[in-house]
Parts: structure tokens; sequence; C-alpha cells
């Protein structure tokens, strides 16, 4: 037997038993998740601006963002700036975004987290290249607790998913927090009411 077979051996009669995890039922109530989630997202660098019933998201950006010069949406219904060529899109084309605008299906009130998938953004790195993200969200998909955001998504079919939490964000530099230091300077989401 060679040193290698010998060592491996011992790790494996070495091994503790199996115990079985313990049950988590974590839930939380849907009362505050909305005020939660707007301090969870502001705390950690985010914004929130509450689009009310008859409000245009196109004007709430327009308020929002005076000064962008190129704004792109996955959003059919925000038709102004909806890129229907995405399928062809090279993703080099998207670098001089100044908002990219895509839509949520929940968020999570713990961590100010929002949950996408590559059918939400259209184009995988739209979340990640413009200068600023704009999320619409509707105020009441906000669940309470990351438990709840894994049952959600346990059971989609989905090829790409990710949850997103305020603007990118560093302190390697000097132990100074950087804000948009690898992707969107800012991260606003529009709460749907």
């Amino acid at each position: 037997m060679s040193s290698r077979e010998k060592i491996l051996n011992a790790v494996k009669e070495a091994q503790p038993s199996l115990s079985p995890l313990p049950e988590l039922r974590i839930t939380g109530n849907k009362e505050g998740n909305t005020d939660r989630f707007k301090t969870m997202l502001e705390s950690i660098g985010g914004a929130v601006a509450f689009v009310g019933e008859g409000e245009s998201i196109t004007e709430k950006i327009r308020s929002l963002f005076p000064a962008a010069k190129r704004v792109v949406s996955s959003i059919t219904s925000v038709e102004q700036y909806f890129f229907k060529e995405y399928q062809q899109l090279k993703h080099h084309s998207l670098e001089d975004v100044d908002v990219a605008i895509i839509e949520s299906r929940f968020g999570v009130a713990e961590n100010g987290a929002v949950w996408v998938t590559e059918e939400d953004t259209k184009i995988r790195v739209l979340p990640f290249i413009g200068e600023h993200l704009v999320v619409v969200l509707a105020a009441n998909s906000i669940v309470a607790t990351m438990h709840d955001a894994y049952e959600q998504i346990g059971n989609e079919d989905y090829h790409f998913g990710v949850f997103i939490a305020g603007p990118s964000k560093t302190a390697d530099i000097e132990q100074s927090l950087v804000l948009g230091a690898h992707g969107p300077k800012s991260m606003t989401v529009l709460l749907m009411c």
C-alpha cells in the first residue's frame, strides 16, 4: 500500500458518524417587509423610490437621472427604453449605458437583495455593465428572509439567476469603502405600490 493510500484510508476511518441536520423553519411575516427592505438596501448604499398607481416608470427614471444619455430596459412595458434587438446584441455595445432598467421577481427584507434571472434581464451582463442600475420590484413581492427566498426559487427552472444587493463595492483600497468599484455606481429599486 502506497503512502497516499495509507493517508486516504486513515482519513476515511477517522470520519465522525453522520448526524441528521436540525429541522429549520424560519419564516418572517409579511408585515413590515417593505420598510425593512428599504432600511437594509439604504444601509448598504442602495436607494428606494416609490412608484404609485398611475405613475410612469419612464417619468420616474427621467427625474432620478436627468443627465442620462443612454438608458436601456429589459422590461417590455417601459417601451421607450426597451432594447428590442437584445437577441442579436453584442455585450460590448452596452459599454456606454448610463442607466440599465431590469425587473426583479422578488426582494428579500433581511438583506435588501433582489432576485433576477436571465429571463428578467434578457442579457446576463445588463445588471452589471451600466453606470446606474434601476430595479423594478412589486412591493408585495418582498419576502422576509433568505430562507423564504430559497423556498421560492427552489423549484424554479432557470439557467442563470443572481441575488443583487446594492451597488458594487470594495474596501480593498486603503481600507476605504468605494461604491461602484467594479459595476454600477448606484442601485435604485423602484417599489411599485
